[in-house]
């Protein structure tokens, strides 16, 4: 979450000149809170979307409700789970950017676990983020990414063992 609202502040002004990046620094610190205490579902957990989303609303709701309620008002708690859900609906450009940066987080973690494994750690098949990503900036970002993961396993000298992406598809 941290790494996401740094990577947010870097936004190349073609970006950061439409956005709110305030709204998308304090997004991407948010996004993630009901993991928290709800842990950090992922599809291999046998958890469908609507439960998963109906365990974070709840989580998200005590959260702001119970524990920062009482805090400025409850302003704080009301604000913080506003900037939540406008994360999770997915619809304004800043929560769009968002989920993008939350898409490049993982690719830059993938490269970083694999660097520090000494290529003996394949995490290609999650290289699928990438046809996901939405704006052109990021997607740039994601293919130097993806371009540096490849030299790094040349280097290496060894090859991914699965089938994996080292372009995003172009929409």
């Amino acid at each position: 979450m941290y790494r996401m609202s740094v990577m947010t502040m870097m936004a190349p002004s073609s970006l950061s000149s439409k956005l709110d990046i305030l709204k998308c620094c304090r997004m991407a610190l948010i996004h993630d809170m009901a993991e928290s205490l709800v842990g950090d579902i992922t599809p291999v957990d046998g958890v469908d979307k609507e439960e998963k989303s109906r365990r974070e609303t709840e989580t998200m709701d005590y959260i702001c409700t119970n524990l920062l309620g009482h805090f400025n008002r409850g302003l704080n708690g009301q604000d913080i789970r506003a900037i939540w859900q406008e994360y999770e609906d997915s619809e304004t450009p800043e929560s769009l950017f968002v989920h993008d940066i939350d898409k490049m987080e993982l690719l830059l973690q993938l490269l970083e676990y694999e660097r520090s494994h000494k290529c003996e750690i394949d995490l290609g098949q999650l290289t699928w983020v990438v046809d996901k990503i939405q704006s052109d900036e990021v997607k740039a970002w994601a293919r130097q990414v993806l371009r540096e993961r490849q030299q790094m396993w040349k280097e290496a000298g060894k090859t991914p063992d699965g089938k994996v992406r080292t372009e995003p598809n172009e929409d």
